[in-house]
Order: C-alpha cells, then sequence, then structure tokens
C-alpha cells in the first residue's frame, strides 16, 4: 500500500520563507473542515502560520455551507469580519459584490500568482478583477472508483457510458452482487446526480446547473437524467440510509460491491485506509456519452476580508504567502487527494498517487476539449439558495421511488423559482 508519512509541518515551516514583519500577525478563520485529513490539513496551517511568528485562531463550523454563511453574515454586520473565511464561487462573488473583502492585488503581483494559479480559477478568485482569495486546490468530482476484483471475478470493463453502466450493473444484480455503494445524503445524492446529468448531457448541465435555467430543468433531458438516477438507486443495496461515504467507499474497496461515484477526497481517505491504487480500485472519470475527457470541478478557497487592525492585515498576507506557497500545496493537497491550484507543481515526485496524476492531465485535456464545468453539488456554481433548494428535491427522489421522473423536474424547477 501506500502511505503518506510527510513531516506535514516541519515540511511546510522550512520551505515557507520567512519576511519582515511588521506587526504581529494574527488572524481568525471561519472555515468548514471540522473533521478527518481536512481538519488536520488546517491545523498544519495554524501550526506553521504560528511558526512564522502568526497568532491563530479559528472557528470551525460543521455540516452545510449555509452554518458557515450564517455565521460570516452575523460576524460581519456586528462590525467583526473574520480576517479570513472559506468560500466557494458564488459566494466569493457576493461577497465581493458588498465590497467587504480584502484586495490581494500588491501581494499577487508580488508573489505573481495570475502566472500560476490555474487559468479557470481565476475569475472565480477575482471576481471583479482584483484578487480577494487565494485556492487551496483543486477537486474532481465526477471519479468512478470500481472494485478490481469483482470486476475481474465478473469479466466487466470499467464502463465508459450511461448505457455501458446499466448493462453492467444488470450483470452484477443478476449474480447476486450490489453494484452501486453509496450512502444517502443530500450532498451525496446531488454529487452523483452531478455525475449523470453532465455525462447523459453537458449543454444541459451548463444551462440547468450553471445557469439556474428553469426551462432546461423542466426538460425532457432533465426527465432523462432523473430516470437514469431512479435506474441507479435500483442498483444499490437496501442499505443506504445513514451510510456513511466512507463505509460507502469500504464497500467498493472490499469486493462487496463494484462502483463508488464520489470526489477525488476518496483517494486520500482510501490510501490511508490501506487499499492500494491498481489492486484493490480503479479510479476512471465516471461515464459521459458524449465522449472525450470529462471533468467536474470544485475547489477550496480562503477569502479575506477587510481589516483595520494592522496585526490582522499583516495576518492576512502571512496567511495567503503560506497558502500558495508550493510547499503548503503539496502537503495540503497529497493529504485531501485533490491537487493543487499552482500549474508549476509536479505531481510526479512529493507523494501524489495515480489516480491524482490522471487529474492533472485530465483537467489539461478537459481545458483543452471545452468539457470543464463547475460542481453545482459542491457549491461552485449557483447561489446557496438555489443549490440547497435543488439538493432537496435530488435526495427526495432517492428516498422516495413513488417520485416519477417528470415529477421531479418540474419540482426541481418549481424549487429554484421559489428561491428567485
Amino acid at each position: 500500500m501506500k502511505r503518506f508519512n510527510i513531516p506535514l509541518c516541519t515540511t511546510l515551516m522550512l520551505g515557507v520563507s520567512t519576511f519582515a514583519l511588521h506587526a504581529e500577525p494574527k488572524t481568525n478563520m471561519l472555515h468548514q473542515w471540522a473533521q478527518g485529513s481536512e481538519a488536520e490539513a488546517i491545523a498544519v496551517l495554524g501550526e506553521t502560520f504560528e511558526a512564522q511568528g502568526g497568532t491563530w485562531s479559528q472557528t470551525a463550523m460543521s455540516g452545510h455551507t449555509s452554518a458557515t454563511l450564517a455565521k460570516l453574515r452575523s460576524d460581519v454586520v456586528s462590525g467583526n469580519a473574520p480576517a479570513a473565511v472559506q468560500l466557494k464561487g458564488p459566494e466569493i462573488s457576493e461577497w465581493t459584490a458588498t465590497g467587504r473583502t480584502a484586495n490581494l492585488d500588491d501581494l499577487a503581483t508580488a508573489e505573481g500568482w495570475d502566472d500560476v494559479v490555474a487559468p479557470e480559477l481565476l475569475s472565480v478568485m477575482k471576481p471583479e478583477g482584483n484578487w480577494v482569495a487565494a485556492p487551496m486546490n483543486i477537486h474532481r468530482v465526477n471519479w468512478l472508483y470500481s472494485s478490481k476484483k469483482m470486476l475481474d471475478d465478473m469479466g466487466i470493463e470499467v464502463p465508459k457510458t450511461w448505457a455501458d453502466f446499466n448493462a453492467a450493473c444488470d450483470a452484477i444484480k443478476e449474480a447476486g452482487k450490489t453494484c452501486i455503494a453509496h450512502g444517502a445524503a443530500d450532498w451525496s445524492d446531488t454529487t452523483t446526480f452531478d455525475s449523470v446529468v453532465y455525462g447523459m448531457d453537458i449543454d444541459l448541465y451548463r444551462r440547468a446547473f450553471q445557469e439556474a435555467d428553469v426551462d432546461a430543468m423542466r426538460s425532457q433531458g432533465m426527465i432523462d437524467a432523473f430516470a437514469q438516477l431512479r435506474k441507479m438507486v435500483g442498483y444499490m443495496d437496501e442499505g443506504i440510509n445513514g451510510r456513511s461515504w466512507e463505509q460507502s467507499m469500504a464497500m467498493t474497496m472490499d469486493g462487496d460491491a463494484a462502483f463508488f461515484l464520489m470526489g477525488d477526497w476518496t483517494v486520500a481517505s482510501a490510501n490511508l485506509a490501506g487499499y492500494e491504487e491498481g489492486v484493490d480500485y480503479l479510479c476512471n472519470q465516471t461515464p459521459v456519452d458524449w465522449g472525450g475527457t470529462g471533468y467536474i470541478l470544485n475547489a477550496d478557497s480562503v477569502v479575506f476580508f477587510e481589516q483595520s487592525d494592522p496585526d490582522y492585515i499583516e495576518g492576512q498576507e502571512l496567511l495567503a504567502k503560506i497558502i500558495m506557497s508550493p510547499e503548503f500545496q503539496v502537503t495540503f493537497n497529497v493529504a485531501k487527494g485533490s491537487i493543487p491550484s499552482r500549474t508549476d507543481v509536479d505531481l510526479s515526485v512529493g507523494g501524489f498517487t495515480d489516480c491524482q496524476q490522471q487529474s492533472q492531465a485530465d483537467l489539461v485535456a478537459a481545458v483543452d476539449e471545452g468539457t470543464l464545468v463547475r460542481s453545482m453539488a459542491h457549491n461552485m456554481t449557483v447561489l446557496q439558495k438555489y443549490r440547497g433548494a435543488m439538493m432537496e428535491v435530488i435526495t427526495e427522489f432517492v428516498a422516495d421511488d413513488s417520485i416519477t421522473p417528470e415529477e421531479a423536474a418540474n419540482q426541481l424547477a418549481d424549487a429554484v423559482e421559489l428561491q428567485s
């Protein structure tokens, strides 16, 4: 098996250059990384910040993005905006429009961020032309993990289209085995549906999930996508309710299920649990009916809010420098299963897995082919109020087999219209 025993804190402290401090750098960071490898990575970030002479404090909010946003709004209204906040796509733009975010252009210019950050992230980090956020990584959402043992035993190849996928699942189900490992939760149901809609009709995905076009949501294409999701629920076992995504992952790695659809955070979790790529599991893109390379992108980032205290302003510069350093980008992403937001990091060294290296290659290919999209399920497209409404409809459809695909498509559009 592959293990990542990198001395994280030591690596970062040695790798991040010190610089003359004109004040005592401080930060208070609001984020959602409260558990697992994410919490470990943030702990290292805090330790590194302190090792560079800063004073670190944090508020970790478990659960949905809505909880973090509610806390942020409360803090801003009370005049106590945090210096740094974990935010994604549309929320970065929304908060920038309020004029409350800090301008990082001087630091970004000095550090050359425009030349090294993946181009597809620039508009997200600079929604109005100025740097307001530092990207930590790039996640790929549309991974299909396969049990190598089960596929080998049954003589089944990794499916490339949804018709191939259904045929494989029919054969697996006929043999009395579980085809899809799944844990029912709104975000995991929606992660699966992300890949279904995208893989069946990329233009529909863009219209419905990136532009919140309600006509697209009511279309025959969306009805067909819900019909495919209904098939997939039938390929799952009866224990999906209450099952965690980590337990679903283990079902596939242990050979108790054939397939698992989940983002690349699975890679780090699987390898750290003792599973081996190419032996216990395979990683491939989820099926696409239109050919080519598919890539649904998710990215974590830290947004900086205006401060009046020189200590916190100095702390923002230090924190941003650490986040954007190649050393932290390696440390954070090896631990998280994602790939760096910097394009100048060599993934052939430093502990990156074959799946992560494939992710980087496929990202480049998807950009060239014009097939890259951002993830609705992981809050990279529409505002949270629309995303939350859509997630509720999708997870209710998974839970209730009396809802028809036609009803679900209309409910999806109705839910978004109610939020407009």
